[in-house]
């Protein structure tokens, strides 16, 4: 099978047991591919972009995962959790990714469960807690937004794993955003209720916006989707001031360390076992 071949099965779907993806099995996510850093590639500056995407789809991912048995319809319940297995599916590749380009040979669990909360470089607006539904759909229409332009972005990156990833992720992401807006335009429009927690959260989201334009000049993109989603649902579009500080930085609120505590409970405490 030839490397290119390989590269392309990350961002294709197959009935059988090639398929890229969360549950296929793999002790390691990129087991059978040629993870040498390309020529010209910064292997840690590689490592630390997936650490940072990474980090990101995990904490995303777990705040997903709590509303589980809470959402307010089971048809929203099991959209939420696929969206987070799909981000947690996002975290397995660029965890395993990092662990074969920063020299330390760390798998994905190292990364995930064996690192306190000032070693995680999340975006804030992920770790925040989930607040009500309005408040959930909100925050993943603008980081679904905000990934998926610049993941579309890496699809052109020189390491042409973390590219297929990239690719992979795309499509994922598409969907996320699509669920998020939808679900944005019907509360917005819906009911004076519904309406009046949109702008809440809105308002709650907003000062988070900042930090993500200054992770990736994706701001043009992110901003045109916001604007159009927030007219067809009669909201205002929102006006961000930027905090300061940065998750990218180790710098987080205090909510993160509670959420890591629970995400990491059972294999620091039994970190020896296997599953």
């Amino acid at each position: 099978m030839s490397d290119d071949h390989v590269y392309m099965t990350l961002a294709e779907g197959h009935e059988d047991d090639t398929r890229w993806a969360y549950g296929t099995g793999f002790e390691d996510p990129l087991h059978g591919v040629d993870t040498a850093v390309p020529d010209g590639v910064d292997a840690g500056e590689l490592a630390a972009l997936c650490v940072t995407l990474a980090d990101d789809a995990l904490v995303s991912a777990q705040r997903l995962a709590e509303w589980t048995t809470r959402a307010p319809e089971l048809e929203e319940e099991v959209a939420l959790a696929n969206i987070g297995l799909d981000l947690l599916g996002q975290a397995r590749l660029l965890y395993s990714r990092a662990g074969q380009t920063d020299g330390t040979g760390r798998d994905e669990d190292a990364y995930a469960y064996f690192r306190d909360a000032g070693d995680f470089r999340n975006v804030r607006l992920a770790e925040l807690p989930g607040g009500d539904f309005a408040f959930s759909i909100v925050r993943l229409l603008v980081f679904s937004s905000w990934r998926l332009a610049h993941f579309e972005r890496l699809t052109a990156h020189r390491d042409p794993v973390l590219a297929a990833i990239a690719a992979k992720g795309v499509k994922e992401l598409a969907y996320h955003r699509q669920y998020a807006a939808e679900w944005a335009v019907r509360l917005g429009d819906g009911t004076e209720e519904s309406h009046r927690r949109m702008r809440r959260a809105q308002e709650q989201v907003a000062p988070y916006l900042g930090e993500l334009f200054t992770a990736y000049d994706v701001r043009d993109e992110v901003v045109a989707v916001l604007r159009q989603v927030s007219e067809a649902a009669g909201l205002p579009m929102p006006v961000y001031r930027p905090l300061p500080g940065s998750g990218r930085a180790g710098e987080h609120t205090e909510h993160l360390a509670p959420l890591l505590a629970e995400l990491q409970g059972i294999a620091r405490a039994h970190p020896e076992a296997t599953w």
